[in-house]
């Protein structure tokens, strides 16, 4: 692909992410927190997913921290601007299938157990993926 193209597909990707933490901020607001810390995950996923195809490169996975080490490989430049993140992303990846189905978590469904609390955390740390890479891409030419 052109550099043009990959750089639109990011960009595709990046505005997928925010239109993910529109709806976190949404489902938290009206106390949907399971479902809000899910978004948040997705909105992290998307956003790194972005830079890797930014570079023309395929991921693969929902794990951010994967996503995030492995990105060391395909851009290193760009993993030394993130690596900071590797906490948040392991957060936000315990977010990922527990707050989704009532089988992934012992004997609770997720509306039972996330807080308001989880779900504003998820989103500060999801906000911080989505500002970090929008500004990564912004200095792409």
């Amino acid at each position: 692909m052109s550099v043009r193209k990959n750089l639109e597909e990011a960009r595709r990707w990046l505005r997928t992410a925010e239109t993910d933490l529109r709806a976190a901020r949404i489902l938290a607001r009206e106390g949907e927190y399971a479902l809000s810390c899910f978004h948040a995950h997705q909105c992290g996923e998307k956003a790194l997913k972005a830079l890797w195809y930014a570079r023309d490169s395929s991921p693969w996975g929902h794990s951010l921290v994967k996503l995030l080490r492995e990105l060391e490989e395909v851009a290193p430049e760009l993993y030394l601007g993130l690596k900071d993140l590797l906490e948040a992303a392991a957060t936000l990846d315990k977010y990922y299938i527990p707050t989704r189905y009532p089988n992934g978590l012992p004997d609770l469904t997720p509306d039972e157990v996330y807080t308001r609390r989880e779900a504003e955390e998820a989103l500060d740390l999801a906000e911080r993926f989505y500002e970090r890479v929008k500004a990564l891409l912004e200095l792409t030419p």
